[in-house]
């Protein structure tokens, strides 16, 4: 079996390079299809819906989690791949797996875990992914991990064009001399399509920025003005959500005109082509890149960096902090089911695993059971 209707520089199911242990399997679904079916169910995606985007879970109920900007990526990358007659159920795969690796409280986390893992390994949230796929997950009799296929495996650790600095090790057995699929490369700017729009929306909610504020952004203020002309009548609050899916349909239609371009001009015939091809083939206009680098620099500014932000950003730090300390001087914290890998991969790396999977509830109760008297342990 193989899927219909895809161009002929898609990834198909059928020439997969396959997975990573034999298995029996109770059906015949195709594999990126089951690939997809198998992050849905798993612990890692579950647990990303209290893990931070940008405002922490318990600040309100209308943030973006990661789990719900996982879903919203997905919802962008397979429109991308539905005009481009790419593979959308590899493209949904890599979308609901490519932020299982984060930490609780977002980059934070990411950061503080990269500290204090220099002189151990090092710690990158594409390689903890691949790490939860390949071998943190406990589901199946014959094997640890997911046992997933090949090319989405691949997609995890090439997500963003530098591999966010993941290391060589880790990129390794996935053809580092060699682009990723269309497929894994549409993931990068549907995510970066997905997270500066919802955070203008979650920024706006919040009262960090303001609409006076965003009259600086270009991009935004053409959309917002032109929403503004389509309903004039419209209430501040569909005329923000309108502007908001606008601006998103505008960048999706920009990046699948532009993509389309590419790989007309290049000749590009098969997925052979594409991986050897010399940059990503999925972009935006050099105009739209433009515009998008902007709106991105005013969110560092505007929204990343708001005191109120740096407040729990500051918090987060130090209490990740301790919770590593912690554990590092007395390893029997841990539950007795992390204590047994320690021999096998090390104390440090254990306890990286462990705080790495944490959601942001779960590290503030942690640090309160370890750090506040009256809390029952």
């Amino acid at each position: 079996m193989r899927e219909q209707g895809l161009e002929t520089y898609a990834a198909f199911s059928d020439q997969s390079l396959g997975r990573q242990y034999q298995e029996p399997f109770k059906d015949e679904r195709l594999a990126f299809e089951r690939d997809r079916d198998r992050i849905i169910h798993c612990a890692a995606f579950r647990r990303l819906e209290y893990k931070t985007q940008v405002f922490v879970n318990h600040e309100g109920d209308y943030y973006r989690t990661r789990l719900t900007h996982s879903l919203e990526v997905a919802q962008i990358a397979r429109g991308i791949a539905r005009n481009l007659k790419l593979n959308e159920d590899l493209v949904e795969a890599l979308a609901l797996s490519h932020d299982l690796g984060h930490t609780p409280f977002g980059h934070t986390g990411e950061y503080v875990l990269k500290r204090l893992m220099k002189d151990h390994g090092g710690f990158e949230h594409n390689q903890q992914s691949l790490r939860i796929v390949e071998l943190l997950e406990h589901r199946y009799p014959l094997f640890d991990g997911l046992n997933l296929s090949w090319e989405v495996r691949e997609g995890i650790i090439k997500h963003s064009s530098d591999y966010d600095g993941a290391e060589s090790a880790a990129i390794q057995p996935y053809k580092p001399e060699q682009r990723g699929s269309l497929e894994a490369q549409i993931i990068d700017l549907a995510d970066e399509i997905a997270y500066n729009n919802h955070d203008i929306d979650d920024g706006l909610k919040a009262g960090f920025i303001t609409l006076k504020d965003l009259t600086e952004v270009e991009l935004w203020q053409r959309t917002f003005v032109m929403v503004g002309n389509l309903y004039p009548a419209l209430d501040d609050k569909r005329h923000i959500l309108q502007t908001i899916s606008y601006l998103i349909g505008e960048l999706i239609h920009d990046l699948v005109s532009t993509t389309m371009d590419n790989l007309r001009n290049n000749n590009i015939v098969s997925l052979a082509d594409v991986r050897n091809h010399d940059k990503n083939l999925v972009s935006l206009s050099p105009e739209m890149m433009q515009l998008n680098r902007q709106l991105k620099k005013f969110l560092y500014k505007r929204l990343y960096r708001h005191s109120k932000v740096e407040r729990m950003r500051v918090k987060a730090e130090r209490f990740l902090t301790l919770l590593f300390e912690n554990y590092i001087t007395t390893p029997g914290l841990l539950p007795e089911r992390h204590q047994q890998r320690f021999a096998k991969y090390g104390v440090e790396r254990v306890i990286c695993d462990y705080i790495a999977s944490m959601t942001d509830r779960y590290a503030q109760d942690e640090y309160k059971r370890l750090y506040e008297p009256f809390e029952r342990a």
